[in-house]
């Protein structure tokens, strides 16, 4: 079995494997999560300048930005399954 990745947008990709949470990103915790790594540089953004919808807590205390809907990256997981 080789390594799952999924699309997160405008040809970026997670390995899914080492993901942890997939959220939407309007929760003031989750800001306040996201402002915490933008301070450690852990903060990776795969927005592409545009809004972020999403924000994924991946297992190496990083945190991936997208610019899609939480649901979609779920979806586009569960097909790649």
């Amino acid at each position: 079995m080789g390594t799952r990745i999924a699309n997160v947008g405008f040809d970026n990709v997670v390995m899914v494997d080492r993901a942890i949470a997939i959220v939407s990103a309007e929760a003031a915790p989750i800001k306040r999560l996201k402002d915490e790594a933008r301070k450690s540089n852990k903060l990776v953004d795969a927005t592409n300048g545009r809004k972020t919808r999403t924000v994924i807590v991946m297992d190496s205390d990083h945190i991936v930005l997208s610019g899609l809907q939480p649901q979609t990256i779920a979806q586009r997981i569960k097909q790649k399954s």
